[in-house]
């Protein structure tokens, strides 16, 4: 630690959020808009987090996400750069077998909305543009972490001495906060990788998401505006470095090959990026005046696009703890308080994450006894509407206990 450091004045906040991804700067709009004071602190620059280089994934956010979003202002500057879900088509490999989810069966709007991260980032910042209780500390990194009974205390590299009433950790999977509250992870390898890109394609999608499970993983096919889409393609980690290896012309033909030509023509744009999958959660979420959300909370495989999804329902239930507590005269960051997110989040995050990896272990295999069985699974959900519709509700993020902010209200 640098003896140069200059010392400056504390600034007080009541929540300091490290970590200024998605999910941490909708937690910060989430609060400001609650009348919360927020810190937000980050190493990366805010150029270099929406470059168009930095991430290349396009996120399914939910029904219900879509409400939240629209109520906390953030929407508006999302929406031209969202295309609605309207069907959802999932196959298993060459099996006639096939589930179609149709958004008219509930009546009230689409899926969900396919939107580039990228335009998610950008509308995220200037909607805290717009807020004057949020500050942000970007390019900054961080010297210390100390929590106490009667503050948390940030201090950064540049001297600035940051204090909150609670800390909260949206750091992601290698989530700094964590380690120093040492929470126990548990950690799963699928050895497999998600490569990313986006293609052009000479025929409409109609709005349709199209999910094949296939033996190394499950290949997604996401409409995004226009005639473009998301691959979303899950391969075997050791094939990986040989895939993201070979040409653009190799790699075109071996896109076009595993799309089809249900969309005429293919062609991917921009780069390709490929990610290690796991499984990952933690023991807990809370620890004195901190608390953790999103990845740095839970990773889960992409084989249901409902990551992101987790982690802003995980704001949501957040937001609404904190600003009851705060109603009620209560410490924000005491025990009290966060024990009460930890609850509430505990088991819609572990019902989810575990059915997850079961889809996963399930569609990702040849074994032709269990082939046969999934294919059954799926005619006999196929015909049953009421179950589809369940399924359809859960995709949409509108079952079970939902926070104000997924039923698109503020809390107060």
């Amino acid at each position: 630690m640098s003896s140069a450091r200059k010392k400056t004045k504390p600034q007080t906040f009541d929540a300091t959020i490290i970590g200024g991804g998605m999910v941490g700067l909708t937690a910060a709009i989430g609060l400001a808009r609650h009348g919360f004071e927020v810190a937000v602190i980050d190493r990366g620059p805010i150029g270099d987090l929406t470059a168009v280089e930095y991430d290349g994934r396009a996120s399914a956010l939910a029904f219900a996400t879509c409400r939240m979003l629209e109520a906390l202002g953030i929407w508006a500057h999302m929406e031209p750069f969202a295309q609605p879900i309207n069907e959802i088509r999932v196959s298993d490999g060459p099996s006639l077998m096939h589930l179609h989810f149709d958004h008219k069966a509930l009546g009230d709007g689409p899926l969900g909305n396919m939107v580039e991260n990228r335009h998610t980032r950008l509308a995220l910042f200037k909607r805290i543009e717009e807020l004057e209780n949020i500050s942000l500390f970007m390019a900054s990194s961080i010297a210390t972490v100390e929590t106490s009974q009667e503050e948390s205390r940030v201090t950064l590299e540049g001297g600035d001495v940051i204090c909150a009433k609670v800390l909260v950790g949206a750091d992601g999977r290698n989530s700094m906060v964590r380690k120093k509250a040492a929470i126990p992870v548990s950690t799963f390898e699928y050895k497999q990788h998600g490569i990313v890109c986006s293609i052009e394609h000479e025929l409409a999608h109609q709005g349709i998401a199209h999910e094949r499970f296939l033996p190394s993983g499950p290949f997604a096919i996401l409409p995004l505006t226009g005639n473009r889409a998301s691959l979303v393609w899950t391969e075997k980690s050791h094939l990986v470095d040989t895939i993201m290896g070979l040409s653009d012309r190799s790699f075109t033909a071996e896109v076009q090959r595993r799309v089809g030509d249900f969309l005429g023509e293919v062609k991917p744009v921009g780069g390709r990026w490929a990610y290690p999958l796991t499984l990952q959660y933690a023991d807990t979420y809370t620890d004195n005046r901190l608390v953790i959300l999103g990845d740095a909370a839970h990773g889960i495989h992409p084989i249901a696009g409902q990551g992101l999804n987790l982690g802003l329902r995980d704001v949501a239930a957040l937001v609404e703890t904190l600003s009851n507590a705060a109603t009620v005269g209560l410490d924000i960051g005491s025990e009290q308080a966060l024990a009460t997110y930890t609850q509430w989040r505990h088991t819609d995050n572990a019902s989810l994450i575990s059915v997850t990896d079961l889809l996963n272990r399930l569609f990702s295999n040849d074994v032709a006894p269990v082939r046969v069985a999934r294919d059954i699974g799926l005619a006999a959900v196929e015909q049953v509407q009421p179950l589809k519709n369940f399924f359809m509700s859960h995709a949409r993020g509108t079952v079970g206990e939902l926070p104000k902010l997924l039923q698109g209200e503020l809390v107060q």
